[in-house]
């Protein structure tokens, strides 16, 4: 079974039959995407001193506007202690603004600065130029279909943190 079988059950559902080969080469193939992923925003970060962590903190704060440090710890799912050190070097770098909360004071509100928008454009460019190219190659079924794998894989805390993104296309 060279590229897996589908059969239909009796109650009409598809079942999927991959191999431990297939799904092995699946993950080995999601590793070396990911490289590929984000080797261009590391190359762009590594300019500026900053890591991974910095890119998804500029990431989401750019796709929710003013969400507040609690909201992106739980969308981050790291420390406090380590989202504090991140934050504190965007805001001192003038990437990120903090602002305290209008209805409850204890909240702060994070925005990106005009600098710390055009680095996000220039990350997330580099990533959306790699992404294009991919999906022109597949084509639109497998783009769909590459979604519907990706949102399978999330766990459900983790799917509805993705689902209440805004989509604002760019």
């Amino acid at each position: 079974m060279a590229e897996g079988a589908i059969a239909t059950s009796q109650s009409g559902e598809s079942l999927l039959f991959l191999t431990d080969e297939q799904i092995r080469k699946g993950v080995e193939a999601m590793y070396f995407a990911y490289r590929g992923f984000t080797a261009d925003p590391d190359r762009i970060l590594h300019q500026y001193g900053y890591g991974r962590a910095h890119h998804r903190a500029i990431h989401f704060i750019n796709r929710s506007q003013g969400m507040t440090v609690n909201n992106l710890l739980s969308v981050l799912g790291v420390t406090k202690q380590s989202l504090n050190r991140v934050l504190r070097t965007l805001i001192e770098d003038g990437l990120v603004e903090s602002r305290i909360g209008k209805r409850d004071k204890r909240e702060r509100h994070l925005f990106l600065t005009e600098t710390g928008g055009k680095l996000e454009q220039e990350l997330s460019g580099a990533q959306r130029a790699r992404m294009r190219a991919a999906y022109r190659v597949a084509g639109p079924e497998a783009v769909a279909g590459f979604r519907q794998v990706l949102e399978a894989m999330m766990d459900p805390e983790l799917r509805r943190h993705f689902s209440t993104l805004k989509d604002n296309e760019a």
